[in-house]
């Protein structure tokens, strides 16, 4: 059911369509690739699945082949009516508009819980991601195909060499995996970048009890000057008692802690 490589070539020439850099667009012309895209989502029959960004449908109609009740939310006009044409004959729910603009409380209101996947534009991804997680409490998981280096940044933990300011915010709202890797083969047109597949199942609470506005003016001090010790780059923020009270190393670098230590640094800070 989904696109072979040359129906989906065959479907942008007939519509006298290219894919638009300027919105990041590269389809995903390998079956296979769609269809385990589709698998790792952990979705079946009448689940709730809302995909942004489908193009031409190729993951959509994998989606489909499990059964699940799918929207999709797709911005280019000009992909719309070829989109509508693939999908809708299928029972796919189609919605114009910006992922980060549309109302999602309308949007997903006919059901508490929804899974997200997505083939996200590089550009867009990170502040999407973070944004759906700390707006969109309905979207419980998602599966994102993101540029490698995005996916690992997302999922880092303590110690891990892509950890950021990202993984921090990602951790406090749910458990974040790099479950898959994605070559640029399967793409049109081929990015010069390889994608991963990054899983996200969001917590029932926050695993810490402070909330995130008054953890997050730390962890951006503090990665600000990241190759500055603790008490550097907090200076001002937290004394020598309130790196003993928390029970962090003021001689530490950011990228050894962990959320639970910046929460604890942040209620010193209160």
């Amino acid at each position: 059911m989904t696109h072979s490589p040359q129906e989906l070539r065959a479907l942008l020439d007939r519509h006298g369509l290219e894919p638009r850099r300027a919105l990041g667009q590269n389809f995903v012309v390998d079956p296979n690739t769609v269809r385990r895209i589709a698998r790792l989502a952990g979705v079946g029959q009448g689940d709730p699945v809302v995909e942004i960004g489908p193009g031409l449908g190729s993951l959509t109609l994998a989606l489909v082949e499990l059964g699940a009740e799918i929207t999709v939310v797709e911005m280019d006009r000009d992909l719309l009516p070829v989109l509508r044409e693939v999908v809708e004959p299928r029972g796919v729910r189609v919605i114009e508009g910006d992922a980060r603009e549309v109302d999602w409380t309308e949007l997903l209101a006919a059901h508490e819980h929804w899974s997200l996947v997505a083939n996200l534009p590089y550009n867009v991804a990170t502040p999407l991601v973070l944004d759906l997680l700390r707006d969109v409490p309905r979207i419980g998981s998602m599966l994102v195909m993101v540029q490698r280096e995005v996916g690992e940044r997302l999922a880092a933990g303590a110690g891990d060499r892509a950890v950021g300011i990202p993984s921090m915010l990602v951790a406090y709202h749910g458990v974040a995996e790099v479950v898959g890797r994605v070559p640029a083969t399967v793409f049109h047109p081929q990015p010069k970048v390889e994608s991963v597949l990054v899983r996200i199942e969001r917590h029932a609470e926050p695993p810490v009890s402070l909330p995130l506005a008054e953890i997050e003016p730390v962890l951006r001090a503090a990665y600000g000057q990241r190759r500055k010790m603790l008490r550097r780059s907090l200076a001002g923020l937290v004394d020598a008692d309130g790196f003993a009270a928390a029970d962090v190393d003021p001689t530490a670098r950011p990228e050894t802690l962990d959320l639970s230590a910046w929460a604890r640094l942040a209620a010193q800070c209160a």
